[in-house]
């Protein structure tokens, strides 16, 4: 990354709160300190001898701990983090609004931050009112907004509401005012927390699309998100928080394992408490020799970025043909056989295996794991055991390439044997995820080829199964 390209420079950020049980103890500690200290008349300070430190009346909450990180021009970042990581207070010291206890930041640009609803709204002025107020809050002359008001409420799209009260708005109408006017001053970088979460899937795409618009003009964009799949699809890297420190920096796809690992330590712990399943006795299909595609199927690990807690390893990965053969150039149609191998460094109940996959703009078009299938699996393994899979997926897709990633997680023996009556929320609370490739390989669509004649077989990014039928009624005469 570029001097030149840099757009926010973050050098261990650190941000410091004084927590107070009372009010009286946050006047103790105004008045108290002071105490410590006595003036002369010519106002020279005189330190008693043998001074005591001064006395902390509160307890220090440090919502940020030594934050670094860059933004290029360009580029989307994601911020992600349980609740109360910090993320909202690395956004706020951002955007100018809070002030920051230690560290640098360095900012080139203007920057346009959608952090609440409505920030920067009078209530009781209208929605033409507001655009004006906002957009001068946000820099831009009398002359600028004027030029911008019509795309401005086009975009907004709430009608006759433009003149009325925000006060009467809706948090859908109020968060689409709010996103037209950043997304019209011509910001060099751009905030967004959550607020695009309110509107609706029409004016989510309209946002999407707007926003793509302005990266590829050059704009920076600051994404926090709790959902995941937006992170992977919208951002190209992404900063983990957790209690204010960062975990990770890097891929928004690994970004947003390490994420799932952080939410599963009390389940892993409310796991181990689950009793001990007995040995599970493998059925026929189980104890059926696999057949493995040969050494030259399988793709290079050692490059290959590994999520893991440690529990369990990936040993083997490779993507085959409906023939066995080596592959990853596949036609609409074809059958493609994924292969993926762990190796257990601890006892665990019920393994979950599974694949997802990603066009390459991000968006996951098919994921699936052994919860998803009715096929027999173990109940308990071992530490050392191997877990080998064998996926085999038709690829009705769309054309282009595409990216993989497989997994392992376990889940208790209690749900996997009930797991026709478990819910999904349940599912996943239970799950502990063990190991993951994020990209773990690639592989292009073609046409299909049907009858010698490459065919486009669909448009779009699936398949889907269904039927077409077509009526036609001659034309009735005027006569």
């Amino acid at each position: 990354m570029s001097f030149e390209d840099t757009v926010i420079d973050v050098r261990n950020l650190s941000k410091r709160y004084e927590i107070y049980k009372t009010p009286r103890d946050r006047l103790k500690q105004l008045v108290l300190p002071r105490l410590h200290h006595t003036v002369n008349r010519a106002g020279v300070a005189m330190h008693i001898a043998k001074p005591k430190p001064s006395p902390h009346y509160f307890r220090e909450f440090w919502a940020l701990q030594n934050v670094s990180f860059q933004v290029r021009r360009g580029e989307t970042l994601g911020i992600i983090g349980r609740n109360g990581s910090g993320k909202s207070t690395l956004l706020q010291i951002l955007a100018g609004t809070l002030a920051p206890t230690a560290g640098e930041i360095e900012v080139h640009g203007r920057i346009a931050a959608l952090l609440e609803l409505g920030s920067g709204f009078n209530p009781e002025f209208s929605g033409r009112e507001n655009v004006f107020l906002n957009g001068r809050i946000l820099g831009l002359t009398q002359r600028e907004i004027e030029a911008r008001y019509d795309q401005i409420v086009e975009f907004a799209d709430i009608g006759e509401f433009i003149d009325q009260p925000v006060m009467t708005y809706s948090s859908g109408m109020f968060v689409r005012l709010a996103f037209a006017v950043q997304a019209h001053i011509d910001a060099s970088i751009i905030i967004i927390d959550e607020a695009l979460a309110v509107g609706d899937v029409f004016f989510r795409k309209k946002c999407y699309t707007r926003l793509e618009q302005l990266r590829d003009a050059g704009t920076a964009i600051l994404l926090v998100s709790h959902s995941m799949p937006d992170i992977e699809q919208y951002c190209e890297r992404a900063v983990l928080l957790d209690h204010g420190v960062t975990q990770f920096i890097g891929s928004s796809s690994e970004a947003a394992k390490h994420y799932y690992l952080l939410h599963q330590t009390t389940t892993h712990a409310a796991n181990e408490r689950i009793s001990r399943p007995q040995p599970f006795e493998q059925s026929e299909s189980i104890k059926r020799v696999m057949e493995l595609p040969t050494p030259s199927a399988y793709v290079d690990l050692s490059c290959k970025t590994v999520v893991s807690d440690g529990t369990a390893r990936c040993i083997g990965i490779a993507l085959c043909n409906a023939a066995g053969d080596p592959c990853n150039s596949f036609h609409q149609g074809d059958l493609a056989i994924f292969y993926y191998e762990f190796e257990l460094a601890e006892d665990i109940s019920v393994p979950l295996c599974g694949l997802v996959i990603k066009n390459e703009r991000g968006v996951i078009i098919h994921g699936k794991n052994s919860w998803q299938f009715p096929n027999d699996v173990p109940q308990q393994l071992t530490s050392g055991s191997r877990i080998i899979c064998r996926h085999e997926i038709r690829l009705d897709v769309g054309l282009g390439e595409y990216i993989f990633e497989v997994g392992l997680a376990s889940i208790s023996a209690e749900n996997w044997n009930n797991r026709n009556n478990i819910s999904h929320e349940a599912m996943t609370a239970d799950t502990i995820r063990r190991c993951h490739i994020p990209e773990a390989g690639s592989f292009s669509v073609g046409m299909a080829i049907i009858g010698g004649v490459a065919t486009l077989t669909h448009h779009g990014a699936a398949n889907l199964p269904g039927d077409l039928t077509i009526t036609a009624y001659a034309a009735q005469s005027q006569d």
